[in-house]
């Protein structure tokens, strides 16, 4: 390897790292924004599963198709939602979700809605994918997606409703779980002092609480997806920046030797031809 070759490294591996610098900058800016997004998000979600949890003692199931499961849904398929990413580079955000959902779902009576061109994959499993809202950004396909899995739901097309996601954990970490959205289980518990008065239409007020519920938790979902992408992808991009570092380095000391040899072989060679001059 001589040093015209060695220089050409150092500047396509210079370049590279200057790519994946602005890449993990890039990745950081997006993270904390879903971040922060998240922590907005948090408290109206919450206020709306406390507010449940306190009328969940007045709550009949029969009020709303969204509670229980009718005993004429048993035969019926299942359907997962699974949000994934669009693009790569973000280490293992995707082969788990997906190593995930092959272990935990049985393909042969469950449909599948996927957001995030990455879930395609799914397709070699042979998996049935339904509808696929990759297209637009994963955030803004939320209520369209709601109203289309809500109305399958409602139309008695399938027994249940599951959706696998990437949870948000840390920086470093986000783990993929399956969340059953529909039937909800009124299971949350009770709140004292719960003697309220639902009016003027108990059913309305109730099914429109619920599916206010049910839509907040996919959106969240949606939301720690995109900060686990971004903080994974920022991650990657950093170890790829550091490596670049370790190249660039080591392809530096290399070409020093190497230099440092041909200046010490070219001394040699004058200090042979000034004895043999001498000798002579």
């Amino acid at each position: 390897m001589n040093i015209r070759t060695i220089r050409k490294k150092i500047k396509s591996v210079t370049n590279v790292k200057k790519i994946t610098k602005a890449m993990q900058l890039v990745s950081a800016i997006k993270m904390k924004k879903a971040q922060q997004v998240a922590i907005e998000g948090r408290p109206y979600q919450e206020e709306i599963e406390k507010i449940i949890r306190a009328v969940s003692p007045k709550i009949d199931p029969s009020l709303s198709p969204l509670i229980g499961q009718p005993e004429d849904r048993i035969e019926r398929k299942n359907l997962a939602i699974v949000v994934a990413s669009n693009k790569g580079l973000c280490g293992s955000f995707n082969f788990n979700l997906l190593r995930f959902i092959v272990k935990n779902t049985d393909f042969k009576n469950t449909d599948f809605i996927i957001v995030g061109k990455k879930a395609n994959l799914l397709s070699k499993f042979s998996a049935h994918i339904m509808a696929d809202y990759s297209s637009n950004i994963p955030i803004n396909s939320v209520s369209a997606l709601f109203e289309f899995a809500l109305n399958k739901y409602l139309d008695r097309t399938y027994k249940k409703i599951d959706l696998y996601h990437n949870q948000f954990v840390s920086i470093i970490q986000s783990n993929p779980v399956v969340t059953t959205l529909l039937p909800i289980k009124m299971v949350l518990g009770q709140e004292k002092n719960s003697e309220y008065l639902i009016e003027p239409n108990p059913k309305q007020i109730i099914d429109s609480l619920l599916r206010s519920f049910v839509e907040e938790k996919l959106r969240f979902a949606f939301i720690q997806s995109e900060a686990g992408e971004h903080s994974l992808r920022m991650m990657a991009m950093k170890n790829a920046t550091d490596n670049a570092t370790d190249v660039i380095y080591n392809l530096t000391l290399v070409r020093n030797k190497i230099r440092q040899e041909k200046i010490t072989s070219e001394l040699l060679d004058m200090v042979t031809a000034k004895e043999s001059v001498e000798s002579n």
